[in-house]
């Protein structure tokens, strides 16, 4: 039986990238003799015409399984991969990318991304940026971020005892039954949502890859608090080496219960 593949567009108000986007996933993904493939794509209350450009796409490419659904309320970043990682699940998909839909990470790298997975030597794929980390500034990343980014996954690494070049990539790619695993529902909504599900596939002895990727920085908006964004995801690394001690209680690192 052939393996089920699960490309996951999260998109918000990303109508100038979201048909790029799909149409440079290589063809050879969307149809290959070894694995069946699903494009879903989960508009999180755009405000512009992303949900009606998705659609566009949808209809001009028959030939493949698309299926775009619109948040009936704005979820947030992470609120919005809890959709799609239910879905993936509920679904029986074997793994899943996480692509952006403005374009920020290349879908052209989707088989690298996935050949660990599907092969059964990875739970999880990470594509990073700061692997070649000179070529992120070659590529566009803003030095504030370049910086920001060494210096918060270097203090996460020592917290968890980690050795993850990049923790914060938004390029990832995931086996189903280990999304299947964690307490994710308990994730936060916002961008530290991907702290959450790093923290938990580690906790819980899931191997993770790296793989190099190129940095790309366009005309996409950012809507990251730099500030708060830092302060919750080193809480969360902290949380993380507390709560088995007994010293607090937070659902998302309690791995006993989602058993």
């Amino acid at each position: 039986m052939k393996q089920k593949l699960l490309l996951f567009v999260v998109a918000y108000n990303a109508e100038d990238f979201i048909e790029s986007v799909l149409g440079r996933i290589p063809e050879g993904v969307l149809k290959s003799d070894r694995y069946d493939t699903e494009i879903l794509i989960v508009d999180d209350e755009s405000k512009d015409r992303t949900l009606e450009r998705a659609e566009a796409f949808r209809k001009q490419r028959q030939d493949l399984k698309i299926t775009v659904m619109s948040n009936e309320r704005n979820r947030g970043y992470g609120g919005n991969q809890k959709v799609g990682y239910r879905y993936a699940v509920e679904n029986g998909f074997d793994a899943v990318v996480l692509l952006h839909g403005d374009g920020q990470y290349p879908p052209e790298f989707i088989p690298e991304m996935i050949a660990p997975l599907l092969a059964g030597r990875a739970d999880a794929v990470l594509g990073s940026r700061l692997i070649n980390r000179w070529g992120a500034l070659k590529g566009g990343m803003p030095v504030y971020k370049w910086i920001g980014n060494q210096i918060l996954t270097a203090l996460q690494n020592l917290i968890l005892g980690s050795r993850l070049s990049e923790f914060h990539t938004g390029y990832r790619a995931y086996g189903v039954p280990a999304l299947a695993s964690i307490p994710l529902s308990h994730n936060s909504d916002y961008f530290d949502f991907d702290t959450d599900i790093l923290i938990q596939l580690l906790d819980t002895g899931k191997r993770i890859e790296e793989i190099p990727i190129p940095t790309y920085y366009g005309s996409e908006v950012s809507r990251v608090n730099g500030l708060r964004y830092g302060w919750l995801i080193l809480r969360a690394s902290l949380q993380s080496r507390l709560v088995p001690r007994g010293f607090l209680y937070h659902p998302k690192f309690d791995y006993e219960s989602n058993r």
